[in-house]
């Protein structure tokens, strides 16, 4: 039985409703994801939680827009994050430079699916 919170997310990412998520960004060097490609520290990916990337149909390759303090980058999604929390999210370093410096490594941030 789907929760009720699994059941919008699903929704939402299938029939293309943008619904926003509230959590942490921090960052990581990719290599092989869980999409089952190998990408690299300069491009634009991320890793989901195991809670979003559980729940979204098809989550590889589709693409969210990550927003921090009027700052917005667009990111996509390889990975799954095993040690982020529900609506959290783990990004290449390129990514979370666009938005914050790599020395502050954790900030709060609002994403949803583009």
């Amino acid at each position: 039985m789907l929760s009720l919170t699994k059941l919008v997310l699903a929704l939402s990412c299938t029939l293309g409703y943008a619904l926003a998520f509230d959590g942490d960004i921090t960052y990581y060097t990719p290599g092989l994801g869980s999409c089952g490609k190998t990408n690299t520290d300069s491009d634009l990916v991320v890793a989901l939680s195991p809670a979003q990337f559980s729940t979204v149909p098809d989550a590889c390759g589709k693409k969210i827009q990550i927003s921090l303090d009027g700052k917005k980058a667009t990111a996509t999604v390889v990975d799954k994050c095993p040690a982020c929390s529900p609506n959290s999210i783990d990004v290449s370093s390129t990514v979370f430079q666009s938005l914050a410096p790599l020395t502050q490594g954790r900030a709060k941030i609002s994403w949803s699916f583009s």
